[in-house]
């Protein structure tokens, strides 16, 4: 999908990876997209983590309330408890952005 030239991928694109690799028509294809998306959102929600075997997870983290400084003026505040999401890359996709062949154990290269 991407060329490694920096280029951002969208809904959009993923839409059309699922029409012209699936053969769904676009309509259906986007509906495609738009519900798996909305189901890892709906997971990471309710505190789910969401593992894609290969690929990685999706985990919602708690950080507590805690101090931070203006870089600006130096002046401390508080930074207030909130949850963010974290991503962690399968070794997989790690070895894959990396150029490395990927092997499924038994030496031979894995799809």
């Amino acid at each position: 999908m991407t060329t490694g030239t920096g280029k951002t991928v969208t809904r959009v694109d993923l839409c059309e990876a699922v029409y012209q690799k699936v053969g769904l028509s676009r309509t259906e294809s986007s509906a495609f997209v738009e519900l798996v998306l909305k189901e890892i959102t709906d997971c990471l929600e309710k505190g789910e983590t969401v593992k894609l075997s290969s690929f990685g997870s999706f985990m919602v983290r708690k950080k507590g309330q805690r101090i931070g400084r203006n870089p600006k003026t130096g002046t401390e505040v508080p930074i207030s408890p909130r949850r963010v999401m974290v991503f962690k890359p399968s070794a997989i996709l790690k070895q894959r952005i990396n150029g490395h062949a990927v092997t499924n154990g038994d030496g031979n290269k894995a799809d």
